[in-house]
């Protein structure tokens, strides 16, 4: 045990209020104090299961579930009969999907059907989903059928979309009620409401939504005012819709929340901003996971599954690479009469591959943002051409003043001008062409489009270097 973590145990000897040990655990960047993890494993080794759950009750759920990640999976199998039973749903909702899995597998199954009776109906289905069959069908068989039948329904909906990212509990009015029959309902049937809410959605006969009336608004509004006088238009979402297109909706139109809608327009359940949040997260993430060309590991992840992982792309990299090799290959002659061209010819296939990078980061992200369409492509391709001629003038001026005072050699300087030239050309082409491509045709453009831009840009660079090379200089 550190210096710092004795330290801190005597201090919280000293102090034992849950506001003292959460001061303790977490830095003022709200991180967890690594000396705190210390704790935890020192009263984990002790087997001293009062100390644990103090430390652990003194958490919010999101740091509970921030410390599992940080303890090994032995450690964790002693922390979880620790948890706080009345938090345990909560946490297990923050938890990374692999860390999720093991507690899950851990906590018996009444104890978990419990839990989830304290989560939206969203929430609840998304741990359920995580389950194997048998235990999916232990924790649904023991808890309530009102809330067995809402996981079950959100559980029918696709994967990643809105149906399944709803909660179905909402609170709907006709809008014939006046503000003050609103609040009284509201007061009236607390349990049936959603734990957190920014509207009233205001339904006509067949239960389709026909405005929304804004929390604020209704607390302002005198009793007798109808609801059709203070409600607002809505912004449908219907239950087939995907998740990422729900959140492009709600950055566009600064919504808090939203009615989902079935496919005859009845009103069905609403997302919350809470909800887009983690979807915005989460494909932001895997945007720039798939960049790279790789997936999640988190932090328990095994090194023969990383390693899985990544290594599909890098065959195909492989491959471009030895196409990009070839290029060499064709011209040994002339690398053999001028050492130098094997020198800068790396330069220019790098600064290629920089510019392309550049520009695909630019592009995926404005087709993710629904900023770069047909309606456009034109004259975003037109300026990244233009972007790629002006930088290239730019560095071919740096580069063969560089080399002429280094060389002195005035064919060699106009050699490596003219490769910088179409190489940072080509890779600004290539860096918005690639993915528009991918996206036309239906695919991720984030997932495959850097290893055909780095196809591109080396074997560009490789070629135009030394091809020029064998015309101009020998």
């Amino acid at each position: 045990m550190t210096r710092e973590a004795a330290d801190l145990i005597d201090e919280s000897v000293k102090t034992e209020t849950p506001e003292d040990l959460e001061d303790l655990a977490l830095r003022d960047d709200y991180a967890l104090n690594p000396a705190y993890v210390e704790m935890v494993i020192d009263a984990a080794d002790a087997g001293d299961g009062a100390r644990l759950r103090e430390l652990l009750g003194a958490l919010h759920p999101a740091d509970v579930a921030d410390l599992m990640g940080f303890l090994t999976a032995d450690y964790r199998e002693q922390v979880i009969p620790n948890l706080d039973p009345t938090a345990l749903a909560e946490i297990i909702s923050e938890l990374e999907d692999n860390l999720r899995e093991e507690v899950l597998d851990a906590v018996p199954s009444a104890t978990l059907a419990k839990a989830l009776e304290e989560l939206d109906s969203d929430d609840a289905a998304d741990v359920v989903d995580d389950l194997d069959k048998r235990k999916r069908a232990q924790v649904l068989a023991a808890m309530p059928e009102g809330d067995r039948a809402a996981i079950e329904t959100a559980l029918a909906y696709d994967d990643e979309t809105a149906g399944r990212l709803m909660q179905r509990e909402v609170l709907a009015a006709p809008q014939f009620w006046t503000v003050g029959q609103t609040i009284d309902h509201v007061q009236a049937t607390t349990e049936d409401l959603p734990e957190l809410f920014f509207e009233v959605y205001v339904v006509d006969p067949a239960f389709k939504p026909v405005g929304a009336a804004p929390v604020s608004a209704l607390l302002r509004s005198h009793r007798d005012t109808p609801l059709s006088d203070i409600m607002e238009p809505v912004n449908e979402i219907t239950v087939d819709q995907d998740q990422e297109e729900v959140a492009y909706i709600f950055d566009k139109y600064h919504l808090i929340s939203a009615p989902v809608v079935d496919d005859a327009g009845r009103l069905v359940g609403q997302i919350t901003v809470d909800d887009i949040v983690g979807v915005i997260t989460e494909e932001s993430e895997e945007d720039i996971l798939a960049l790279a060309g790789v997936s999640d590991a988190g932090r328990d992840a095994s090194v023969w599954g990383i390693a899985r992982s990544r290594l599909p792309w890098l065959i195909v990299n492989t491959l471009t690479a030895a196409l990009a090799a070839s290029v060499i290959n064709a011209f040994q002659a002339e690398i053999a009469k001028l050492v130098t061209l094997a020198v800068l010819m790396p330069v220019v296939a790098s600064l290629g591959g920089n510019a392309g990078t550049q520009t695909l980061a630019v592009a995926v992200r404005a087709l993710a943002s629904r900023e770069l369409n047909a309606a456009n492509a034109t004259r975003i391709v037109m300026r990244e051409m233009s972007v790629g001629v002006l930088n290239g003038l730019t560095l071919a001026i740096i580069m063969t003043g560089a080399v002429f005072l280094w060389l002195g050699d005035v064919r060699l300087c106009i050699t490596l001008a003219l490769a910088l030239l179409i190489n940072l050309f080509v890779a600004s082409v290539a860096g918005i062409l690639v993915p528009l491509t991918l996206d036309r045709l239906g695919r991720d453009p984030a997932v495959s489009s850097s290893v055909f831009v780095t196809f591109v840009t080396d074997f560009m660079g490789f070629l135009s270097f030394l091809g020029l090379a064998a015309l101009i200089l020998l």
